[in-house]
């Protein structure tokens, strides 16, 4: 896309939408010398950061119930922004970053949520997301500092959509280093994580299948959350930081693309985190306190 920041070396090669929520443009592995898609490619004039190859999320992952937000005996009502009367995704996704680094090889974009009018969220704070190739691995960090002058609760991720099939290749092959998961009921958590659901249960490899899953994993048993087949093609390993406790993980029956969204607090976290629910992955940040992690997709060709 012509309007995106490019950063690239042998193996990858990546745009940024900065101007677009800070989104991921596309993400490309060189196969047989030529540059092909592995996260589903974001199309010519998108209008939202849904469309694109994947998007921050901060300062908090997935959904917020009801977009009531509790935290110290006291509670937040936040604009809902999905259907189901949730705060979904954070608010760094609503607004324009600013490129601050650049190189050939990285980039550092910022969003600084003072700067800006009708942010969704109590308190301000500034994100600052680096993307970085290096050798084989496209490497993101996800940062989040308080700016506010009181310690509120945050956590973040991204969501890349990856594509089911690359370069012709068949449906990816998945394997997950996750021992557990949320019962979600509105993609909301009913109690604590207890046994992976069978449609979900990805702890052997096994193709992606047509079943449907929308499901938040914790329980991780590896640094390697993740690898990702596409048979004769492309493998990637996907290793993540102990602090990104969770993945999501999406996979729509009828479309050509899927989810893995590692992350560091559950669906609706906060709630969890208000009930004195264990493993929730919220975090707090102190005033001018900065919090990181990152993962990294190693990537190798098979053809």
């Amino acid at each position: 896309m012509s309007d995106s920041t490019v950063i690239e070396n042998d193996t990858w090669r990546v745009g940024l939408l900065p101007h677009l929520g800070g989104s991921v443009a596309f993400g490309q592995v060189r196969v047989k010398d030529e540059w092909v898609d592995v996260m589903r490619p974001t199309p010519p004039d998108p209008d939202i950061p849904k469309q694109t190859a994947s998007y921050p999320l901060v300062p908090w992952s997935n959904r917020i119930g009801h977009a009531l937000l509790r935290f110290a005996g006291r509670e937040y009502q936040l604009r809902a922004n999905w259907p189901d009367g949730s705060a979904i995704h954070g608010a760094g996704w609503d607004y324009p970053w600013s490129v601050v680094e650049h190189t050939g090889e990285r980039a550092v974009l910022e969003f600084v949520s003072h700067d800006v009018y009708g942010v969704n969220w109590p308190w301000s704070f500034t994100a600052r997301f680096t993307y970085a190739v290096d050798g084989d691995d496209f490497v993101w960090t996800y940062g989040v500092q308080n700016t506010s002058h009181e310690t509120f609760p945050a956590g973040f991720g991204h969501h890349p959509y990856l594509l089911r099939s690359v370069a012709g290749s068949a449906d990816a092959v998945l394997q997950v280093a996750a021992s557990r998961a949320f019962a979600l009921e509105d993609s909301l958590p009913t109690g604590p994580a207890g046994t992976v659901r069978a449609e979900a249960d990805f702890r052997t490899p096994r193709p992606l299948g047509r079943d449907g899953v929308d499901d938040c994993l914790t329980g991780r048993t590896d640094e390697r959350l993740a690898v990702i087949e596409w048979p004769q093609t492309v493998r990637l390993e996907v290793l993540a930081d102990a602090a990104l406790q969770h993945a999501v993980l999406y996979i729509p029956a009828h479309r050509d693309y899927w989810a893995l969204e590692p992350v560091s607090n559950a669906n609706d976290g906060f709630t969890l985190d208000a009930q004195g629910i264990e493993g929730s992955g919220v975090f707090l940040l102190q005033p001018g306190e900065m919090r990181t992690a990152n993962f990294r997709m190693r990537a190798s060709a098979l053809a």
